[in-house]
């Protein structure tokens, strides 16, 4: 079960009328993000730079209004500094001062969103402001270990090959976090016993149910798994914007939700790759092609068993997909206070001319975490372990991180 958080913000303050001034300027800014590290970075990398993008934008329109605890400084502001600017600012601030090749494009951007705001010296107040918010997130996460060199190395023998491909996020374990207290806080124990009953019946499941040429696995499992192959912001960020839109959030609550959020999304990526590099357990393709080397009678070899798609190149355990996407689920289900959401519809890249729609926020992760065992990527003890950590993560940063100004005070 859900934590209860030690604070709530009344569904009543996330739907406020009272002021005129909306999130817009968060949800275009985050869709622009999403759209720039989509095609450039793998999943754990972009999610990094969507939480910095989205805590600088709290950080700035948060200095005008105080209503929250910063993610990390509150720098000193009139109320007449426009918001709005100071937080397009510290997104085009962040972006551009992340990816230096294009930094006149990003720039070029930000000036031209800037643009379409009403000139005023709270205008020209907000853009410093955020350019000022922008450079200390930077700063901060300037030796994070984002960049650090891959140095995995492969298991083998002396002269045998092995296939080469770089696998994908092996430096992610050292990566600092956004508010866990360390990459292994939530670390699960060890995967399952090879000999075990539970591994014999996970293995046959998958098996049988995650192969490319499956005939028992459903029309709506294969389609789950086909339109969970998406990765990345852009798997979880329109949700995100959906129920900002939806729930007609006004600009400081709105940063505040995306900022939750989208920490509790780059720690679980974090997290999750140093349980797999720690691990380092077998993909199905791998086990089911050595199903007579694991010492377990009731496993069966296939010799030439595929999955429903390329297997991703990370360790097995835990499943990725299940714990991002039930901490992104528990943060939003704590932020609202209940895990019924307004309709949010999604469509996938990988699944063309399909959309899915969920009212419960507890659905959509859960179709999320068991479509990769439709896929043929996890086993079910995997999915399990990773929506309990996935849960721990959401719960740990809904519960320590910027909280409202009343409540931190009283700590």
């Amino acid at each position: 079960m859900l934590q209860r958080m030690r604070w709530m913000i009344p569904l009543a303050v996330l739907t406020c009328q009272a002021e005129p001034v909306l999130a817009d300027v968060l949800t275009d800014w985050n869709e622009k993000t999403v759209a720039f590290v989509t095609p450039r970075m793998v999943p754990a990398a972009g999610q990094r730079v969507v939480a910095m993008v989205q805590v600088a934008m709290f950080d700035a329109i948060n200095s005008v209004e105080r209503r929250y605890r910063p993610y990390l400084v509150q720098l000193p502001a009139t109320t007449t500094t426009s918001r709005e600017a100071a937080a397009a600012a510290a997104a085009a601030a962040v972006l551009a001062g992340l990816h230096p090749q294009a930094e006149a494009e990003l720039k070029a951007a930000g000036a031209a969103y800037l643009a379409t705001l009403p000139d005023s010296d709270g205008k020209g107040e907000g853009i410093k402001l955020g350019e000022a918010i922008g450079a200390k997130i930077l700063a901060t996460r300037a030796k994070d270990g984002a960049d650090a060199p891959d140095s995995y190395r492969p298991r083998t023998v002396p002269g045998v090959y092995i296939p080469t491909p770089i696998t994908v996020s092996s430096t992610w374990p050292n990566v600092t976090p956004f508010a866990l207290m360390s990459q292994s806080q939530f670390r699960p124990q060890a995967p399952v016993a090879l000999n075990s009953e539970e591994w014999a019946k996970d293995y046959n499941e998958i098996k049988e149910l995650g192969s490319k040429s499956s005939g028992k696995r459903s029309a709506r499992q294969t389609e789950d798994a086909r339109f969970w192959l998406i990765t990345g912001p852009q798997s979880t960020e329109p949700l995100v914007r959906q129920i900002v839109a939806a729930k007609k959030m006004n600009l400081i609550d709105g940063a505040w939700f995306m900022a939750l959020t989208a920490v509790a999304v780059a720690d679980a990526g974090i997290a999750v790759m140093d349980a797999k590099y720690q691990y380092n357990f077998w993909r199905p393709i791998t086990a089911i092609r050595n199903g007579d080397i694991d010492d377990n009678p009731a496993t069966e070899r296939d010799a030439t068993w595929q999955p429903i798609d390329n297997t991703p190149m990370h360790p097995e355990y835990p499943c990725a997909h299940c714990i991002v996407s039930k901490a992104l689920a528990t943060a939003i289900e704590l932020a609202l206070g209940t895990a019924e959401i307004p309709e949010i519809v999604m469509s996938s890249p990988t699944a063309p001319g399909i959309t899915h729609q969920w009212t419960n926020i507890r659905a959509y992760a859960d179709e999320v975490a068991y479509s990769r065992i439709w896929a043929g990527f996890h086993y079910r003890f995997s999915v399990g372990v990773g929506q309990d950590m996935g849960r721990r993560i959401g719960e740990y940063v809904a519960n320590n991180i910027m909280q409202p100004a009343s409540i931190a005070a009283a700590k």
